[in-house]
């Protein structure tokens, strides 16, 4: 399944120039943890980096910088790796834990912004999908002993 499929295709954005402050509002106001930093290119949105809940406190709230004078390029992750749209759950899984990052930009193959994948988003789905196995599997003596009659 490729990881297009099942990415959040509603990604929340700013600029680098946005304060510390704007993207912990941006944050707050869309019940996320993290904000990709994205430039244009073409009328499309290119990602260049991400801010996450942790950078702004590791970064700024922890070191008792002010939020409004410090940026989202100051403090983003740049440079910043992303997954292709076309790229398999098991690939991107594998970069993930290879990279140390519970969130992965998802590009088109021109490099314009897709979605983005969580490791919250990658557990539900396959919640989902052994709860559905699991279902199989307790049918299965159910329908054994209906044919067995």
């Amino acid at each position: 399944m490729p990881i297009g499929e099942i990415c959040n295709v509603d990604v929340i954005c700013c600029d680098a120039k946005a304060s510390v402050s704007e993207v912990a509002r941006l944050m707050r106001e869309h019940h996320v943890g993290d904000v990709i930093v994205t430039g244009m290119q073409a009328q499309a949105r290119v990602p260049l980096g991400i801010v996450t809940d942790r950078d702004i406190v590791v970064e700024a709230v922890a070191p008792g910088v002010d939020l409004e004078l410090i940026t989202a390029g100051d403090v983003m992750t740049s440079p910043l790796m992303t997954a292709s749209d076309a790229d398999g759950l098991f690939e991107t899984l594998e970069l993930m834990r290879s990279l140390k990052v519970r969130r992965l930009p998802v590009v088109r193959e021109d490099g314009t912004l897709f979605g983005i994948v969580t490791a919250d988003d990658i557990v539900n789905l396959l919640s989902v999908e052994l709860s559905m196995v699991s279902r199989v599997i307790a049918k299965q003596p159910e329908i054994e002993r209906r044919m067995r009659r």
